[in-house]
């Protein structure tokens, strides 16, 4: 079954502007959605990773249940929604179900889980739209708008539509999910994160605003550089894989993601084709399948700029905040982090997620309340 048949795609970002690039799901589908509990507080403590492999956690686990990449979904960084057929509404739950007990058992972080029928979002009021933006021809990531998100986003956090956890050791397969590079730091002297709401549902005047800032930011950079990431011989993320991984006790599993890591590092470091594998190629795949930039109902990017330019964005977001016409937070760090999900090394459709190394989207949120 392809999820993805017959939905709209753009391969600029800035289709998004456009509301007529947007397509209603329809009245039978469900939205899933995750969002780690106290993110920023965990971010605090330096579980920056821990926190993007929990928001990325359900993507995974919903690829391997399903059988395939080809569903609608975004990640937010410490969270991700999705959305699906009602046919899939039993798989979602049990998966929600599973990682959300993962989440609790390994990481000890608190994971909130909902399912909510298009109905429901209808019937308040809202909708939800869709657009996959492709930026290249092997991934693609949904842009939703029409208020949905956002108001099954609030929903959740009110306790309605929640999915509960699964009883100790219960597990998702989250094969695939990875974490090996080093930071992408700055090249031009910061890294902005900034997360931009409307006040309700977009509006015209939202997206007048949102077009500005893209093009004044356009002087900045994508925060992976164009010949990709660098691979880390020994990557913090490992302990994190390895309990994402199954089979046999923690140790053994971080021994064979450590090895896995190694060999990566050294094919990445000398360039070497192994079969189909071609090192070059596939970081620079990584670097243009990356998702600096998502939009669901809110915008949310993180850019590498200089800091003239991060303060020229600042000022902008605070004159059309003072106007009432958005709300915004935005933070700056030297880094951004990338958490991965590789469903297979032997071809281009591997998706990576971009988040500031410095708290990212939960801690520009945070500076938004």
């Amino acid at each position: 079954m392809d999820r993805l048949s017959g939905l709209p795609r753009c391969v600029e970002f800035e289709a998004i502007l456009d509301p007529a690039m947007f397509q209603p799901l329809p009245d039978d589908w469900v939205i899933g959605l995750t969002d780690v509990v106290q993110s920023t507080a965990a971010i605090g403590e330096g579980r920056y990773k821990a926190v993007n492999i929990a928001g990325a956690a359900a993507i995974s686990a919903m690829m391997n249940a399903l059988g395939t990449r080809r569903f609608a979904f975004m990640f937010g960084g410490d969270g991700c929604a999705f959305a699906l057929p009602a046919s899939d509404t039993a798989v979602a739950t049990r998966v929600l179900a599973e990682t959300a007990a993962w989440v609790r058992d390994d990481l000890a972080l608190t994971l909130r889980t909902a399912v909510v029928p298009m109905g429901e979002i209808r019937r308040a009021g809202y909708d939800v739209r869709l657009v996959l933006f492709t930026p290249t021809e092997h991934v693609a990531y949904a842009m939703f708008d029409g208020g949905g998100i956002a108001y099954a986003e609030a929903e959740m956090k009110a306790g309605r539509y929640g999915v509960e956890p699964l009883g100790p050791g219960a597990r998702p397969d989250l094969k695939g999910l990875s974490c090996r590079w080093q930071p992408l730091k700055s090249r031009r002297g910061t890294m902005i994160s900034i997360v931009l709401r409307p006040l309700d549902a977009p509006t015209a005047e939202f997206r007048k605003v949102v077009g500005g800032l893209l093009a004044l930011l356009g002087e900045g950079d994508h925060p992976v550089p164009p010949e990709g990431p660098t691979a880390a011989i020994v990557s913090s993320g490992n302990r994190l894989e390895a309990l994402a991984s199954a089979g046999g006790p923690l140790w053994r599993r971080r021994l064979a993601v450590a090895a896995h890591n190694f060999l990566g590092w050294f094919l990445f470091a000398t360039n070497l084709k192994v079969g189909s594998f071609d090192p070059k190629s596939y970081r620079s795949f990584t670097a243009r399948n990356a998702d600096a930039k998502k939009f669901g109902d809110s915008l949310l990017l993180t850019v590498d700029c200089s800091k003239d330019l991060a303060a020229r964005a600042r000022a902008y977001l605070t004159d059309a905040e003072g106007r009432k016409l958005v709300r915004y937070g935005m933070v700056s760090q030297d880094a951004a982090l990338m958490t991965c999900i590789v469903p297979s090394t032997q071809d281009n459709g591997h998706f990576h997620f971009i988040d500031g190394a410095g708290g990212g989207y939960a801690a520009a949120a945070k500076a938004m309340k």
